[in-house]
């Protein structure tokens, strides 16, 4: 199942980025801050109650995803890498994972643990103090 995230359902807003970057750092906004409300969003539920039940910090008890995109000095870039991040967020719980079979031991591998088990035990006993 493939979901794609509507770029008109996402809000981007231009933040100042933090860190070092000499005089110009303080004058312009070059990083952005995405707020992607799941509940509000036409994504198909089965993806919407799996991104909600992710144990990400990136997504609020509201269930709001809130991303901050600053490794660029571009504001389109910036822009680019925090839509691409959603999208891949959205891509990792769209992916069902495999449904997991429970299976028995065979009765030679079940066997085998027994009798190294018992050599195991056999050995450590050969190591107790010896009496004359």
């Amino acid at each position: 199942m493939t979901a794609q995230v509507n770029p008109d359902e996402v809000e981007l807003s231009a933040i100042r980025a933090q860190g070092p970057g000499g005089q110009n750092v303080n004058k312009v906004s070059c990083a952005v801050h995405l707020r992607f409300d799941i509940g509000a969003s036409s994504l198909p539920d089965a993806i919407k109650e799996r991104l909600l039940l992710l144990a990400d910090q990136r997504i609020t008890q509201n269930g709001v995803v809130v991303m901050k995109a600053q490794q660029s000095r571009s504001l389109e870039q910036n822009k680019q890498d925090a839509l691409r991040r959603l999208q891949e967020l959205v891509d990792g719980v769209a992916v069902l994972p495999a449904a997991r079979r429970a299976t028995k031991p065979t009765r030679s591998s079940q066997r085998k643990r027994l009798d190294a088990k018992s050599r195991s035990g056999q050995t450590k006993a050969m190591r107790g103090k010896v009496s004359e």
